[in-house]
């Protein structure tokens, strides 16, 4: 999963430091959650691909930029609790998940002759051999 166009972009409206807090929320939200979960119904979410996701979310949502250590004055990074903490809303994964059953529930509610709900249901037309299939010798 590459997105690092859109992760440029951020870095680059970060750099310029020309956007505020609330901008930036924003435009996570109407740009690189929208292309993230573009089509999410339908892929499968292996733990890989979660943690990969998690670590993409947090590495954007690190354009809030350092935080001031009271007691020692100096910058540091925010911690992923603190983005999680300043972000306040679900993650990329839990949201893929909950509109996957959202989409499971619309598949549930189609008819029976759609091809989809067929596939969702596990209802299959016809036989097919078991094995492997057989060497065909065509003259």
């Amino acid at each position: 999963m590459k997105l690092n166009g859109t992760h440029q972009l951020l870095v680059y409206a970060d750099d310029v430091r020309i956007l505020g807090g609330s901008i930036k929320i924003k435009i996570h939200r109407t740009i690189i959650l929208l292309v993230v979960l573009y089509g999410c119904e339908t892929c499968s979410l292996p733990l890989r691909e979660e943690r990969k996701l998690r670590v993409f979310e947090n590495r954007v949502l690190r354009m809030f930029g350092p935080k001031r250590d009271e007691a020692t004055r100096d910058w540091r990074k925010l911690q992923n609790k603190e983005l999680k903490d300043l972000y306040a809303s679900p993650n990329i994964a839990q949201v893929i998940k909950s509109r996957r059953m959202r989409w499971a529930g619309v598949v549930s509610s189609m008819g029976d002759r759609r091809g989809i709900y067929r596939v969702l249901v596990g209802r299959s037309e016809g036989k097919r051999p078991l094995g492997r299939p057989r060497k065909i010798i065509l003259r």
